[in-house]
């Protein structure tokens, strides 16, 4: 039986240690540290001069084919007169990137993000060579984020893919992307992108020093540095913006904002964000501006029917009948008389059942999940109705109520809203319109407290926000959009000319 004791555990591997000239010493320190790592390989070979060499990947992050070929080839037929320098090798291998190492560390590193590491007698250094290969998702329509007319491309889990699709939309060299390294276990690669002549050396500094703060055993989502970067931790609202478009990404950079892309995520990180930025549609600036100004405005009225509908109509049906219409209210008052409920409990019962359909139908798999959470929707509305445990009245208010959360662009948004929704309904259906009114200065005061990266939640408490109405309370015709929001820096702040707005030629012209 295998000794479990404390006494076995091995002291820790000095991963600083140097690289050695003794080939077989620098194979027993990878040994040592790739003990029980099935996937490491340590190919050992000879050089075409007669010098033993060893080749260390790990299987499935390289393609062996290649390595054979532009790695092994050439070394194997390398003739004793050439020189044996790791620079000499360097040159005559057909492989672009290729950089050297001096520690242990540094060729671990290389081999778990796919890069090979070659090591020579004699030489007290080795060869990391980027030849990364793995399997990965192509490039697919977001899921999360559907749009009838734009672009298709969204991100996937390969952060080498997601800085392409970025340089394919901003070709120019002020587009400025900074890698960092974060989590203890994970290593995971996170790029903080903007626009240098735009963004403010000071939001850019900030994420920088938010992020190099960050020490924990791994990163796995944005969601998790999404915690740990963003200002107020107890707030139910995000504040940063996810999303997986790079169209998206590349209009927040050109407004001075910047960008986080993770490595295994296809959800990036804009900051900073507001609350009516979680609340537009990239489609909003794919159509006439009338018709996005319209989408828009209805989007807003029914964030707020989201969100205190139910609590609304708990609030008149309790203490405020005389609010309503008599004929309404004979006509409400007659589908409630079997109900043994009070408005509140009604409610709430129903809002549970709904938000348990709502998760049910997320977490199923696909071909079932909507199915379920619509026909489970109208059996149990129809059963509940028929059993007197709610009135056909509720059962509306539910519905309305759900379609309008549905109308939310951004899902982090939607489950805020949902979660509010039962505070600010316990609320009215104790104290009333005046609960309800409570609740609703709360959450102003608290959405006004909000900082996203010290910029305000709410735009019109930025400073010189005087033109953030024409992106906010309405979608302004495309040629009317010529200043930068207040993000961007004092002396970029033209985005266009002011000429551009169109006009009929004139005659004889």
């Amino acid at each position: 039986m295998a000794d479990y004791s404390s006494s076995s555990i091995p002291v820790p591997f000095d991963m600083d240690r140097p690289i050695l000239p003794d080939l077989e010493a620098n194979r027993a320190a990878l040994n040592e540290v790739l003990n029980d790592c099935a996937d490491a390989v340590l190919h050992p070979f000879a050089t075409g001069d007669g010098r033993a060499a060893l080749l260390i990947y790990i299987c499935g992050l390289s393609d062996k084919a290649q390595l054979e070929k532009m790695a092994m080839e050439p070394l194997i037929r390398m003739s004793s007169e050439a020189d044996g320098s790791l620079s000499a090798i360097a040159r005559k291998l057909p492989i672009a990137d290729l950089h050297e190492a001096t520690a242990i560390r540094e060729l671990i590193e290389g081999l778990f993000v796919g890069m090979p590491c070659l090591l020579v007698d004699g030489q007290a250094c080795g060869l990391i060579m980027n030849m990364a290969d793995w399997e990965k998702r192509g490039i697919d329509e977001p899921m999360a984020e559907s749009v009838v007319r734009g672009p298709r491309e969204g991100f996937g889990e390969s952060l080498d893919v997601n800085m392409s699709l970025m340089r394919r939309r901003l070709r120019t060299p002020d587009f400025k992307m900074k890698t960092m390294t974060v989590g203890r276990l994970t290593r995971t690669r996170v790029v903080v992108c903007y626009i240098q002549s735009v963004a403010k050396d000071s939001l850019v500094q900030e994420v920088l020093s938010r992020l190099s703060r960050i020490d924990t055993d791994g990163v796995l989502e944005s969601a998790n540095i999404e915690e740990l970067i963003q200002d107020s931790t107890l707030s139910p609202f995000p504040q940063l913006l996810s999303t997986e478009r790079p169209d998206v990404c590349a209009a927040s950079l050109m407004e001075g904002k910047a960008m986080l892309m993770i490595e295994g995520t296809p959800f990036a990180l804009i900051a900073p964000t507001s609350l009516f930025a979680l609340l537009q549609s990239p489609e909003d600036y794919y159509q006439r501006f009338m018709m996005g100004t319209v989408i828009r405005w209805l989007r807003y009225t029914f964030f707020l029917l989201a969100l205190l509908f139910p609590s609304l109509y708990v609030a008149i049906l309790t203490y405020h009948q005389e609010m309503v219409p008599t004929t309404l209210l004979l006509s409400i008052a007659k589908s409630r008389e079997d109900i043994p409920f009070p408005a509140l409990v009604e409610a709430l019962l129903m809002e549970v059942s709904f938000e348990a359909l709502r998760e049910a139908g997320v977490r199923l798999p696909k071909q079932v999940g909507s199915a379920v959470s619509i026909v489970g929707a109208l059996v149990i509305g129809q059963a509940a109705t028929a059993a007197g445990l709610v009135s056909p009245p509720m059962v509306m208010v539910v519905a309305l109520t759900g379609i309008a959360s549905f109308m939310i662009p951004h899902y982090s948004v939607g489950i805020s809203v949902r979660l509010l929704r039962f505070p600010v309904m316990l609320l009215a259906g104790f104290l009333g319109l005046l609960g309800l009114m409570l609740g609703v200065i709360a959450l102003v005061i608290h959405l006004a407290s909000l900082r996203s990266f010290g910029e305000p939640y709410l735009v019109f408490f930025r400073r010189g926000a005087r033109h953030a109405w024409k992106d906010t309370l309405i979608r302004a015709p495309s040629w009317a959009l010529g200043e930068r929001p207040a993000t961007a820096q004092k002396a970029n702040a033209d985005r266009q000319s002011m000429r551009n707005r169109p006009t009929p030629q004139k005659e004889g012209g």
